[in-house]
């Protein structure tokens, strides 16, 4: 088709559409590690066909796991759950190994890829009392979020995920990107591009605008009693 741009969301389509274009400027708008992942040579200055916004910095966890350590301040263990095929798993976990020492929470690295082994993890870290799960951004993930939700209920696990999409569905708590504000940030890189300039002079830029929600609910639900200063933080509170 020769487009004139293309916009490829996620860590998997700009990785699939970089191997099929090395010429159309491409915009991605849900990476978090464009370097690591072979998509730009530096943030300033992509050098390539490919430029657009990061998804989350690596430091991000140390604010999952705080949030998890706050609102169940028993809380000894917290699960890593993702899969390291479609989100840069290695680039999260140690940033958050390091936070997890930090605040004396055992870091568990759980690496899934299907429904099956989100139930088995999920089911095995739940055998040993005080624990916690963290999701960090994953199309496996979010593609399984009932799942894991139905699971975090049933074992009485507190969890902290990446979007406010699991929230809204049922889940206790998240930190993440405003996604209204990340694609409108991709837009304008769009127009630009189509105005003429290059992807290889347009820098990557970082997320600005972030959100936490709370579902009362399911806190109420967990036997979780939500600390003021956490409350008074969040911007959406669903009851």
């Amino acid at each position: 088709m020769q487009p004139d741009v293309i916009y490829a969301g996620t860590t998997a389509m700009t990785a699939a559409t970089q191997r099929e274009t090395r010429t159309i400027p491409i915009v991605f708008g849900a990476v978090s590690d464009p370097i690591g992942s072979g998509f730009i040579s530096s943030l300033a200055k992509p050098g390539g066909n490919l430029t657009g916004l990061r998804q989350y910095e690596e430091g991000i966890t140390g604010k999952w796991l705080a949030m998890l350590k706050e609102i169940a301040p028993r809380l000894t263990r917290a699960a890593f759950l993702a899969n390291p095929k479609t989100t840069p798993y290695d680039y999260f976990l140690r940033t958050a190994a390091a936070a997890a020492s930090s605040l004396a929470i055992e870091l568990v690295p759980s690496r899934i890829a299907t429904a099956t082994d989100i139930q088995r993890a999920i089911e095995s870290f739940a055998r040993v009392r005080n624990g916690g799960l963290i999701l960090p951004p994953d199309t496996t993930t979010a593609a399984h979020r009932n799942l894991i939700i139905d699971l975090a209920a049933q074992h009485r696990l507190p969890a902290v995920y990446a979007f406010r999409y699991f929230v809204a569905d049922g889940g206790l708590m998240s930190y993440g990107v405003d996604l209204f504000d990340v694609h409108r940030r991709v837009a304008y890189y769009v127009d630009r591009i189509l105005r003429g300039d290059k992807p290889a002079d347009l820098p990557v830029q970082a997320p600005v605008k972030y959100e936490t929600i709370i579902n009362l609910k399911t806190a109420r639900a967990l036997g979780l009693n939500v600390p003021a200063g956490l409350a008074a933080r969040a911007d959406e509170v669903i009851e």
